[in-house]
């Protein structure tokens, strides 16, 4: 006898054994494959960081401004108690974009008191602050202190790979991949400091904000590296609680390995 196909009608609250059938199979098979998706992307995900960005909720900090080399507010936390901020602009920017204003008006910043407004970043011990306006930064001119001086702690062999630390530190939780690389490779572009995060224990620190050997700033010189476990030599200051590594870019080795940051 030649089988029949059943015929569905939506207005019949009956529904054939044979499509019954067939919606049991897709239902199971769907719930599986679900079942089995987040199983892989819950094993294939890295563990979240507890790192914040109060993007929504603005704060206001004083403290002395230092550029050694990158724009920085030593704030007084205590008797003898310091933090040392980075500063960052807004977007794939940094800071000097929105200091400048102030310092074609008063000459240099360099150890005057400041009162900015911005977005505070934090991880691991290092704080961040997002400027994203210019007329948010105010001057204390009653109160000069002497210049910041690093101390120097001698030359240091470093694993690691570089990043830019307002995604590092803020938004990455964790962000791998090429969009992540190119992303930290724009911000780094645009003036935002690079740092060097250790993937080998030392007895200096984790993160390095990286340097010339003259001490000056590195942007656009570093952006092949960005993202790449390197093997990285060079001279290390203490800035507060960050430390900085002058080095010569040519010297940086890079290591034939994979990302474990990107």
């Amino acid at each position: 006898m030649e089988k029949q196909d059943e015929f569905y009608i939506g207005y019949v609250d009956e529904v054939g054994a044979q499509t019954k059938k067939s919606l049991k199979k897709f239902t199971f098979g769907a719930i599986g494959v679900l079942l089995l998706a987040s199983f892989l992307f819950a094993f294939f995900q890295k563990p979240a960081r507890a790192s914040a960005f109060d993007f929504d909720t603005p704060t206001k900090i004083s403290g002395t401004y230092f550029e050694v080399p990158y724009p920085m507010l030593r704030v007084k936390l205590g008797e003898n108690a310091y933090k040392n901020i980075l500063l960052l602009g807004f977007g794939k920017f940094g800071a000097n974009n929105y200091v400048k204003d102030i310092r074609e008006d008063v000459g240099d910043l360099n150890g005057k008191h400041l009162t900015i407004e911005g977005n505070l970043v934090y991880y691991n011990g290092k704080t961040l602050l997002q400027i994203d306006d210019s007329q948010k930064i105010s001057l204390d001119e009653e109160i000069i202190v002497p210049p910041l001086k690093p101390s120097s702690l001698g030359h240091l062999e470093i694993t690691g790979e570089i990043v830019d630390p307002k995604c590092y530190f803020g938004v990455m939780k964790p962000g791998f991949g090429k969009i992540h690389r190119s992303c930290a490779a724009l911000c780094i572009a645009g003036g935002i400091p690079p740092v060097l995060v250790s993937s080998e224990k030392n007895e200096v620190s984790d993160y390095f904000l990286l340097a010339d050997m003259k001490g000056n700033p590195l942007h656009k010189d570093i952006l092949p590296y960005i993202g790449q476990p390197l093997q990285v030599g060079g001279k290390v200051e203490k800035i507060g609680d960050w430390h900085l590594l002058r080095i010569d870019v040519d010297s940086i080795i890079k290591m034939d390995k994979k990302s474990s940051i990107y």
